[in-house]
Order: C-alpha cells, then structure tokens, then sequence
C-alpha cells in the first residue's frame, strides 16, 4: 500500500483468532486491545498490538514516540488524530519459537497499555479529557447542592451540612478542571505548531 501510495501506514493483521499458541485470555486482549485502539484513533486497524509495520519516511518524521514501553498502541492513535492515511494487510504468524519480551505477564501488559492509551490521548485530546472530567465532578456537586436544598426548604437541613460541603467541594474541583482543560487546550496548539515547524525544518 505504501508503493502504490495508497497508505503511509501499514500494519501486518495476524490472525488473532487462528493463532493456536494464543491463550484465550490472550486472544481476548488483543481483540479489546484493537477495539480500544480504533475508538481513540479513529481508524480501522483490526491488530493494533502487532508489531509488524511498515512506515514511510514522511510519516515516520511526522509521529513521535513518548513511551519507552511500546511504540505500537501510541503511533497508531498518533496517525488517526493526525489523520494519516492507515491500513492493513494479513498476515501469518510462525509458530511460538520463544517467550515474548514484550508480553512479560498479562497484568503488566494490561496496566502498560492502559496508561500508554490514556496517555497519548491526554496528549492529543486534553481539552476533551479534562473538559469531561470536569463536567463529571461539577454535575455531582451540584446535584449534591440540590440534594441539600431540597432538604433544607424542606426543613430538615441541619442534618445534611456534609452534602453542602462536599458539593461545593466538587464543584470548585469541577471547575479548577475546566481552567486545566483550557489551559492544556493552549499547549496543544503549541504542540502543534513545533511539530509544523519541525516538519518544515525536515522538508528544507
């Protein structure tokens, strides 16, 4: 797909399914995995995890890898948000000739994933992530607040002082929040524009 400049990201689909030194377990992931993946990077990358990828040189100028753990989850929600032409193609897979050296345990693998995933969309969706944050935590004080005003027009406020506290306490957290949602909004765009003039220092 790369030669024929159809794509400029091309992952190897293994089939996950068909694998037989898979676990189920293991199958299961990697299929929850994928699916995670394709809703934060909006693309549609059966594979994800695979490690068998072929980049083109603008494409590989243009990602940048932060985690030291695994390029393969983060590259691809890179290349959606970036909207960077992405594909697949199957693949087979050898049988298991050794132990991975990614895939040390499952809950390590899960706890990794799950804070690359979140990470990079942090990154490159951060007004969305603590706008949503924040409007969680201020929706909750303030049916706290209405909780206790309901109690106290109907006489019996003295009892729920704690609700009125922690409602305000949840509102004010809500809305510091929602500053730290504008203000990471700003750092993206600076984000953006050092990638654009880096891109341009390349091309020159």
């Amino acid at each position: 797909p790369i030669i024929e400049g159809k794509a400029e990201y091309v992952i190897g689909a293994r089939p996950i399914s068909q694998t037989e030194h898979f676990s189920p377990a293991k199958k299961f992931l990697q299929k929850l995995g994928s699916w995670v993946v394709r809703k934060a990077s909006k693309t549609d990358i059966p594979d994800a995890p695979s490690g068998f990828r072929a980049i083109s040189r603008e494409c590989a100028k243009r990602l940048n890898v932060y985690n030291n753990y695994t390029y393969t989850l983060e590259t691809i929600i890179q290349a959606g948000q970036k909207n960077i032409p992405i594909t697949s193609v199957p693949i087979r897979t050898n049988e298991d000739l050794r132990p991975s050296r990614l895939l040390s345990s499952i809950p390590n693998y899960i706890k990794k994933s799950v804070v690359t995933i979140v990470r990079i969309s942090v990154v490159y969706k951060s007004f969305q992530f603590f706008m949503t944050i924040a409007a969680v935590l201020f929706s909750l004080g303030f049916m706290l607040g209405l909780r206790y005003l309901y109690y106290y027009f109907t006489g019996d406020g003295e009892g729920h002082t704690q609700s009125v506290i922690l409602a305000g306490v949840l509102m004010g957290m809500g809305f510091q929040t929602g500053l730290i949602a504008f203000i990471a909004d700003l750092l993206s765009v600076n984000r953006k524009l050092l990638e654009e003039l880096r891109m341009r220092e390349y091309r020159e």
